[in-house]
């Protein structure tokens, strides 16, 4: 078993990185943190022109056709470079449930435009507040018309489509259980739609509430099997995420090595201070964990091994956490300078909040990892 990447795709890694560096600084994440757009036109233009939008999806539907191994590689780059672009909602979903569960037509119809960024899409999933079940879900589509609402959407009001969890408004989907989901496309251009913006701490990875009121949708693959399939693609979501997570978590801890050296105090950099050699050490710690747990996920995603539900969920939670942990600590390494507007510390801290609820809670991965390894150990036992 190989846990590394390629010398091509370390180069690959490396090119993205150089392009993200020239066209996404600090400066930019800033201007759309502080502007009306809800993310980078210009740059989403761009990593569509260098590919990476199309990496995953194969040539056929006018992609790259590279391997989810490659679209890990570049995950963690958009994640370092905390891209304010809506790459996670429109390639780790929407394009994933296409390519899982849509048919020839909906496929040739929707993921060239993902690919070539002429089109951003999102998954409509969430209604209200804790873990989801499938008893949570009240949207409802009856004669091919979709009436509910969802809340938070990631990038919603910068999607052009969405994939939607939703009853189907017969027998099975007015029951209970995950037979009861089907999944379905909306455009959101079309009627029966509102949205409106949420606040959130990271206006550059927007929130939505999008509300369907007799909105005409598009069956996306067979009816009751929606629960199951959202299941298999937010695994492998989760996987992507956790590599941008990785990714902002070695950004967050650089700066703040590049700091201690620098920064001088009692006629020595702070670095030399056992105090803050501690805290670095514990930011390495958590982010090589993290590192660990995502390449051996990378593993499980690339080969459909059957570990990758556990994988996921392990990759999952180490990624937040060490996220988090890095970009909490950064602040704390800089100091008083470490809060205020000026400095770039609070860039990671916003958007280690904002994954960490991204695909569900902390707690709810952590809930899911447990169950999946008691499952596990049960089967083996058995």
């Amino acid at each position: 078993m190989n846990l590394d990447f390629s010398e091509e795709q370390k180069a690959l890694k490396d090119q993205v990185r150089r392009f993200l560096d020239a066209r996404c600084p600090p400066s930019a994440v800033r201007t759309i943190l502080e502007g009306a757009e809800p993310f980078d036109r210009a740059l989403y233009a761009g990593l569509a022109e260098l590919g990476v939008l199309g990496a995953a999806i194969p040539e056929e539907y006018g992609g790259v056709g590279l391997s989810h191994l490659e679209l890990c590689v570049l995950a963690e780059e958009l994640g370092r470079a905390l891209a304010p672009v809506p790459a996670a909602s429109s390639l780790y979903l929407a394009a994933e449930f296409l390519l899982q569960a849509g048919s020839e037509a909906q496929k040739k119809a929707w993921l060239p435009r993902l690919a070539n960024g002429k089109a951003v899409g999102t998954f409509a999933f969430v209604e209200g507040q804790g873990r989801m079940t499938p008893d949570k879900i009240q949207a409802v589509v009856t004669n091919g018309r979709l009436s509910g609402v969802k809340s938070p959407v990631a990038d919603g009001d910068a999607a052009d489509m969405a994939v939607v969890a939703a009853r189907s408004g017969n027998a099975n989907g007015s029951g209970r259980g995950e037979q009861a989901i089907s999944l379905f496309i909306v455009d959101l251009a079309g009627p029966g739609v509102v949205r409106e913006t949420l606040k959130s701490i990271d206006p550059t990875r927007s929130q939505t509430k999008i509300t369907f009121d007799n909105a005409p949708v598009e069956p996306l693959g067979n009816e009751g099997d929606g629960w199951h399939v959202t299941t298999q693609v937010m695994d492998r979501a989760a996987i992507l995420m956790a590599f941008e997570q990785l990714g902002g978590a070695d950004r967050a801890l650089e700066m703040a090595r590049d700091y201690a050296l620098e920064r001088m105090a009692f006629g020595r950099p702070i670095g030399s201070f056992q105090a803050i050699k501690h805290m670095l050490a514990d930011m390495y710690v958590s982010a090589t964990l993290a590192r660990s747990n995502c390449y051996y996920a990378a593993w499980a995603l690339a080969s459909g091994a059957v570990e990758l539900p556990v994988a996921a969920a392990t990759a999952r939670v180490s990624a937040t956490t060490a996220f988090q942990h890095c970009a909490k600590n950064n602040i704390q390494v800089h100091g008083g300078m470490g809060f205020t507007w000026a400095f770039d510390c609070h860039l990671f801290y916003r958007r280690s909040n904002a994954l960490a609820l991204a695909l569900g809670s902390l707690s709810t991965w952590e809930s899911l990892l447990i169950e999946r390894m008691s499952a596990g150990n049960l089967e083996a036992a058995s």
